[in-house]
């Protein structure tokens, strides 16, 4: 591939002149079949980049997605991107009330949502918790529907527009100006606005270039020897840049299929695999470990499987094992990023042993570097590292130091080979099922009980999830509050995978001299 590619627009008109006629995007979820090629897809991007100029999208403005994993999703953001905007992805598991605060910060003048999707009516969420106004909340103009499971009713104090007619509100005038637009985005422009939970207990937008996005991407399809006759079933979300920036993304620079999975169960992504002859299935070690113990796994052929990619989380050396007797992987690769760099810091190799697959998060991509600091930080810098924080120079001045080192937070070691292993972290995150959990967000949220003196929220082994969040909390004297309580308020206003699945009620905390909770005593 290329390394003159730089932003996305430009990866996609490439895979359109390379590939035009192998097929782009197989998106075959229950009761619909849509099959694109790449010269498809760069039409679809175009018409939607199109829609968005005729309706006053400027350059650099902020889009705010919204959806699960459908092709509305991929044309959505390159299409933002290629009339020189900046793409938010908000997570699917998001309250309204969160999306609204990424909508907020980031001034957004569009947002792309799904309609009714997983028993929720998603615009109807978000007028909601802008309090029935979102013209009065925010700086929105424009907001997007995507059809969505057929009950897409709900309305809004601004016009919504089906996504089919905004493509069909492309002019020759605005198609001329999108081109145009897509011929000026340089590496240099924002691509995305990544949002991650910060020990602040506010979120923080990782701010990353296009050259930043494409590098990581580069790199990751190189590793894994993509090409254009592989097929990719993407389970990560979108909205992650596991499902973005290692997913379809790193399609448009390989040319290989995307097929995109909405909602992950083993027996659709099993079916997925048999049908479309999936070829490459990265994913959390939760998503192994389902489809492995799956009880109809027998049913199904999953013998076009050559290449998996796990991580987020510890991998026993028995399931990458197994993912190669019992699935038939040639390729089991493990690897570990963050949003603040792409989501790329280090991985194995494909002739690397099981026992350092498992073991190890592998040596640095080429282009990054890694070193071990103070108390035993991971550090590392290079081409993938972020910009920095939105409108926060204070919090990026902390996250890299002068000589361009990212301080990760998590402590490591590494060996005389260059592998990283990651021992324990700075931070009080967990990991559930593959997503990033800060406590203190949830702390944030939970002392808005009535009744709740303090909090502490830890993350507890799971044997699902990997780990799951455990509140303890202090109450107030003489509060009748209770578990259920708890668990209702966090249901109401934190996504499910932040929800703490337990709760437990104590006298105080244990504390070091500066007064500061000790979360390792309570771990």
């Amino acid at each position: 591939m290329s390394s003159a590619v730089e932003s996305t627009p430009a990866a996609l008109r490439r895979a359109a002149e390379s590939w035009p006629d192998r097929e782009a995007i197989a998106d075959v979820q229950p009761g619909q079949d849509t099959r694109w090629t790449w010269a498809e897809l760069l039409d679809e991007v175009r018409r939607f980049a199109a829609g968005l100029v005729a309706r006053g999208v400027e350059k650099g403005d902020r889009v705010v997605i919204w959806a699960p994993n459908t092709r509305h999703w991929i044309v959505a953001a390159l299409g933002v991107q290629f009339a020189g905007g900046t793409v938010v992805p908000a997570n699917t598991r998001y309250t309204g009330s969160e999306t609204l605060e990424l909508i907020q910060r980031t001034h957004a003048v569009a947002a792309v949502v799904a309609g009714a999707f997983l028993g929720s009516e998603r615009i109807a969420d978000l007028t909601a918790a802008a309090g029935g106004s979102l013209s009065g909340a925010t700086d929105l103009e424009t907001l997007v529907r995507i059809p969505l499971d057929g009950g897409d009713t709900a309305t809004a104090d601004l016009a919504v527009v089906e996504f089919s007619d905004l493509q069909s509100q492309a002019t020759d005038s605005s198609l001329a100006e999108a081109d145009a637009r897509a011929d000026a985005v340089t590496g240099d422009d924002v691509a995305d606005i990544l949002f991650t939970s910060g020990t602040t207990g506010k979120s923080k937008g990782v701010v990353a270039l296009h050259r930043q996005t494409i590098a990581g991407a580069r790199a990751w399809g190189s590793n894994g020897g993509l090409t254009e006759s592989d097929r990719y079933l993407i389970v990560n979300p979108f909205f992650h840049s596991f499902g973005y920036k290692a997913g379809f993304l790193v399609c448009a620079l390989f040319g290989a299929t995307i097929i995109p999975l909405a909602v992950y169960s083993p027996t659709e992504s099993m079916r997925l695999i048999q049908q479309e002859r999936a070829s490459v299935l990265p994913g959390a070690p939760t998503i192994f470990q389902t489809i492995l113990d799956a009880p109809d796994r027998a049913a199904f052929d999953l013998s076009s499987l050559r290449l998996a990619v796990t991580g987020a989380s510890v991998v026993p050396v028995v399931l990458v094992e197994r993912m190669q007797s019992d699935l038939g992987l040639e390729t089991v690769l493990t690897a570990y990023g963050q949003t603040e760099t792409m989501g790329f810091i280090t991985t194995t190799r494909a002739d690397d042993d099981d026992i350092t697959v498992a073991t190890t998060c592998g040596r640095a991509y080429p282009g990054m570097e890694i070193r071990i600091g103070e108390q035993g930080e991971v550090l590392t810098r290079g081409e993938m590292v972020m910009q920095g924080y939105l409108d926060d120079p204070e919090n990026t001045a902390e996250a890299i130091d002068p000589d361009g080192w990212l301080h990760t937070g998590d402590v490591g070691e590494i060996d005389s080979r260059g592998n990283l292993r990651i021992t324990d972290r700075l931070k009080d995150m967990y990991i559930t099922g593959g997503f990033n959990v800060y406590p203190a967000e949830i702390e944030q949220a939970l002392a808005r009980i009535d009744g709740v003196v303090e909090s502490a929220v830890i993350g507890v082994p799971d044997e699902r999830m990997g780990e799951v969040g455990k509140a303890l909390i202090v109450r107030r004297e003489g509060s009748g509050l209770t578990e259920q309580d708890v668990l209702d308020f966090a249901a109401e206003h934190l996504a499910n995978f932040k929800r703490p699945r337990s709760v437990e009620f104590v006298e105080s905390f244990p504390r070091n001299a500066s007064g500061k909770i000790l979360k390792t005593e309570l771990r």
